[in-house]
């Protein structure tokens, strides 16, 4: 079965948006797109709003939000209980978000990273693991 991933983006974001969701079907998984669908200016808390609802309810397990730099949509989505949303732009802190934090939420900056770089990132960031232990007990005060 294959593991479902949502996406949106803003109009900043759209373009990188495209391509990983192209890079994420051709390596096999469920891709569900929430928008933004143009260029056209429009506001990036909609989008990651719409995003971290779908996760919530409908039991996803990540999401991936683009705009501009990651930061707008980082800041919305950690709005949401239950969401931890991480802007990175190297793949060992993506590594460690998953890793140490349980992220469900990666955030990527369109302007600030290029597409390969993007690509690499997602590909830590989807496979890697979180190790529960002492770290559990982090993301339960978290959310507590």
């Amino acid at each position: 079965m294959k593991e479902k991933i949502i996406i949106a983006s803003d109009h900043g974001g759209f373009e990188l948006k495209e391509k990983i969701i192209a890079y994420l079907n051709e390596n096999n998984y469920e891709v569900g797109d929430l928008g933004t669908n143009s260029k056209e200016s429009c506001d990036y808390p909609i989008y990651a709003k719409k995003l971290c609802k779908e996760l919530l309810e409908n039991n996803i397990k990540k999401g991936i939000l683009v705009c501009g730099t990651g930061l707008g949509m980082q800041i919305t989505a950690n709005k949401f209980k239950g969401i931890r949303a991480v802007c990175v732009s190297d793949t060992y802190s993506a590594k460690m978000s998953r890793e140490h934090n349980d992220s469900n939420v990666l955030c990527l900056g369109a302007r600030v990273l290029g597409e390969g770089l993007a690509k690499d990132i997602i590909d830590v960031w989807l496979k890697t693991d979180f190790l529960g232990e002492r770290h559990q007990r982090r993301v339960d005060m978290i959310e507590n």
